[in-house]
């Protein structure tokens, strides 16, 4: 057997025939022949990738079933997804993740997890002989980037015919009838002319035939018999309508089937109706449970019974009518028999049995959708929910449920797929009045809220949260949960539309209608704590921002707090980030390093929050003049943001300015230059104009000019820079002084140096008064004057200077810090922007 081996279905004891196409299949798979792939704007060459291709009931699967068992000797690693979903693909590929020593997704959630494993199979690592089986494949674009690269082989089944020309195609056909009639004798005693009716009867469809066999295997039934209520059924079925899909065949020899199996044991039947509301993809047992809010009393009486669910299941799978698999204890129907199932009941039926599929859903679900050990869990409902209609449902309960999915995607990393799902609710839920229905639609807008800051789109949210927090004022007041939630929400909001000032009175009102609410230690007061924390940090608050972000992580980290990871990592990060801007460069170093090892272990390496903290690290040793292992880290973060998020994304344009500040730190100026001017670019759209990281990318941009050589460009853009931070957030704060010393650099490097010894005098007394005279922006502020002032004559005032500057910069740092080696030397300190949290 593979090493690896996942999600293949037991091997099929009758199969029977097929050799051809088996050999054909490995023959070409052998070639290695070179398939093209549909990708978004281009098209990209894959490894080698085929399709079997032919109608429903065909054999498909099953033949790719026997081809992975027949050649799994030649394999490392087997591994089948059921593709019907692509948001079950994503998750089928992150459950690889684990076996290829990679992050699982409950760490690195399921995009990052499913992104690491097809980079590990392209690069044929650990394992190079390699074969994934995309089984119900749809349509090509939905597997866009899913389908890897390398050195391993991929097989697709499928019945849509657009695959042709894409990859190596195989069709399958019905039996031939030599392979009919050989299946029907080895599933049961019967003789050949027999079997030969039965199969001209069946069309020669392997579904058929299998549910057939399966009949008269467990009844006894003669061919006879069989055929006449074949016959018999058929011309019912003809007289409906029927999907197109579903061959007559199919639709007689499964009513066949079901009907003995009802006389038999009603409850089976009930239970395969229920099943066929799901979706295609397996169910797993644990939700097959019996609920008081059950509307069918024969279905809540077979689940409230575990010997009678128990026989139920059993008689389904002797009489092929599911798949039943001990392994992950699951059930599944074929898609023909769900949707033939749905097609025959009345209207009636219909809607109370999809009634109690959104019920059972709703009761096997964990109850907190933010403990990241419960996600596995809800990462095998989702694939069923859009199936199921779940958004539709009117009861109360299961909206909670869907709430509760918007937010596991929101806080797995999955935000498209929240904000998709949430909008769907928001756009079907009525607003009828009446209280349990405000308090669901007002949780939706408070999801939707944070999904769309999370995306950058901070004008929408700052209008959605604004709207909803006044309507739960209205109904609730102003010490409701839900209003309190929006109220931190509109800080938020606030802080990305760059009304830092207005954020941080938001979100100490917030803070303190939260301790009257809930205490001081609750933590959903703790959140507001450290919200309130990144607003000081904004607004240059340093040490209040440090004492709030302790308290918060403090107080998180005690079991007894409920905090969710996400929550923990949250504000140890913001504690790490906090110290860095007190300028105690290494404590943070150390503090962010343990915060990303947490972040690894308990999301994963390509959660947003680990990246974020990431981030923050690179920026920490870049501080702390460990410029190789910054640039080495902004490296990752950035390739990460960029694949799982796009370039717009706010947390892609922070981690390529990180990035390119790193890239300036170890000599790469124009890689540094053209990363700065993208990302400018960038800003302006996302931010607006007047944003302060707008304008203070803007002064990255300068800087890089001048290391260029270009310094009137230079001091151009740093003057232009510097009025409108004076503009946006005042002339001391801590951007607007960076700036400031940077343009006396400028000056200075023009000869202007008189001018230069004045901004600089008048910016040191200023970074003092913000910082302290012990912070490294104070003491590279002096350093640059030094400088200056030795150029302009006044060696006495450079020296009271030096003496006051260099040893307690020295201590502050160490004597070989990059920073203290190039003011030692006599050349002018550059003083960068990182844009930090919103």
């Amino acid at each position: 057997m593979p090493e690896v081996w996942g999600g293949v279905p037991t091997r099929n004891k009758n199969f029977t025939g097929r050799s051809e196409l088996l050999q054909l299949l490995r023959a070409r798979i052998g070639d290695s022949a070179t398939a093209v792939l549909p990708s978004v704007g281009s098209r990209r060459t894959a490894g080698p990738s085929h399709a079997l291709q032919g109608l429903g009931g065909v054999g498909k699967t099953q033949l790719a079933v026997e081809y992975v068992y027949r050649y799994s000797a030649t394999y490392q690693l087997i591994w089948w997804i059921q593709a019907d979903q692509p948001a079950l693909v994503r998750s089928s590929l992150a459950k690889l993740a684990p076996r290829l020593g990679l992050p699982s997704s409950e760490r690195s959630g399921t995009d990052g997890a499913a992104q690491a494993v097809l980079r590990a199979l392209a690069r044929g690592e650990p394992y190079d002989r390699w074969l994934l089986v995309f089984d119900n494949a749809v349509e090509p674009a939905d597997l866009k980037d899913l389908i890897p690269t390398g050195p391993g082989h991929v097989l697709v089944t499928t019945r849509n015919y657009n695959w042709n020309g894409l990859v190596e195609t195989l069709e399958v056909d019905v039996f031939r009838r030599e392979e009919s009639v050989e299946f029907l004798r080895r599933r049961s005693a019967v003789a050949e002319s027999e079997a030969d009716r039965l199969a001209e009867a069946l069309g020669d469809l392997p579904l058929a035939l299998e549910q057939a066999a399966a009949l008269k295997a467990e009844t006894g039934m003669s061919v006879d018999e069989y055929l006449g209520l074949l016959n018999e059924r058929t011309r019912e079925l003809l007289e409906q309508s029927r999907p197109a899909d579903y061959p007559t065949f199919v639709s007689a020899a499964w009513t066949v089937s079901a009907e003995t199996v009802e006389a038999k044991l009603p409850e089976a039947i009930e239970l395969l109706r229920c099943l066929a509301f799901f979706g295609p993809d397996p169910v797993p047992r644990e939700i097959l449970r019996a609920s008081g809010e059950l509307r069918r009393p024969l279905l809540k009486a077979t689940l409230a019974d575990p010997i009678m669910l128990t026989r139920a299941v059993g008689e389904l799978g002797r009489f092929a009518l599911a798949k039943v698999s001990t392994g992950d204890r699951s059930i599944e129907v074929h898609r023909l028999i769900q949707a033939l199932l749905r097609d025959q009941l009345p209207a009636k039926d219909r809607e109370s049995l999809r009634n109690d599929v959104h019920v059972l859903l709703a009761h096997g679900a964990p109850a907190n959708p933010d403990d990241g050990s419960q996600w596995p869990r809800y990462a095998e409902l989702v694939p069923h929910l859009g199936p199921v209609g779940i958004v539709r449902s009117v009861d109360m309960r299961v909206r909670d449920f869907v709430l509760n999915v918007v937010r596991y995607l929101y806080q797995s990393g999955d935000r498209q797929a929240a904000r998709s799902m949430v909008e769907d609710v928001l756009r079907r839920w009525d607003d009828t009045p009446g209280e349990d229905n405000d308090r669901l639609l007002l949780t939706a807008a408070a999801h939707r809220g944070d999904i769309l800051r999370d995306l950058g789109d901070y004008a929408a949210a700052l209008e959605t949260d604004q709207e909803a927090f006044h309507n739960a004022q209205r109904v609730f007041g102003q010490y409701h949960e839900i209003t309190l939630r929006l109220a931190r929400g509109m800080g938020g909001d606030l802080r990305g539309t760059g009304s830092f000032a207005e954020a941080a009175a938001q979100d100490d009102s917030a803070r303190e209608r939260h301790v009257q609410a809930f205490g001081a230690d609750d933590r959903r007061t703790l959140r507001s704590v450290n919200n309130l924390a990144l607003d000081y940090g904004l607004v240059g608050r340093y040490k209040e921002a440090r004492e709030l972000h302790l308290l918060a992580y403090t107080s998180q980290r005690d079991p007894e707090s409920g905090a969710s990871e996400v929550e923990i990592l949250s504000s140890w990060n913001g504690l790490a980030r906090v110290i860095r801007q007190n300028g105690d460069y290494a404590i943070a170093r150390d503090l962010g390093r343990d915060a990303l090892g947490y972040g690894h272990k308990e999301l994963g390496a390509e959660h947003p929050w680990t990246l974020r903290t990431g981030r923050d690290l690179s920026i920490a040793l870049r501080r702390a003049g460990e410029f190789e292992e910054a640039h080495e880290l902004a490296e990752r973060v950035y390739a990460a943001c960029r694949r799982l998020f796009g370039p717009d994304n706010p947390d892609t344009l922070a981690a390529a300015t990180c990035l390119a500040n790193a890239e300036r730190s170890v000599g790469n100026t124009d890689k540094a230059f053209d990363l700065a001017e993208d990302a400018l670019r960038r800003y302006a759209p996302v931010y607006g104009q007047e944003h302060p990281f707008t304008i203070a990318c803007l002064g990255n941009v300068a800087l890089l000019h001048r290391v260029k050589g270009a310094v009137r460009t230079a001091r151009e853009l740093d003057q232009e820079c510097l009025a409108g931070l004076r503009d946006t957030v005042g002339p001391d704060h801590h951007y607007s002084l960076n700036v400031a010393i940077n343009l006396a650099s400028d000056l200075a490097a023009l000869g202007d140096i008189a001018a230069a010894v004045s901004l600089g005098t008048e910016t040191l007394e200023r970074v003092r008064a913000v910082l302290g005279e012990g912070h490294p922006v104070a003491m590279g502020c002096a350093a640059n004057l030094i400088n200056d002032l030795t150029a302009a004559g006044d060696r006495e005032a450079a020296a009271v200077l030096s003496a006051e500057t260099f040893p307690l910069y020295e201590r502050l740092l160490f004597p070989n810090h990059p920073d203290v080696r190039t003011a030692r030397e006599g050349r002018h300190l550059d003083f960068d922007f990182d844009p930090p949290l919103i």
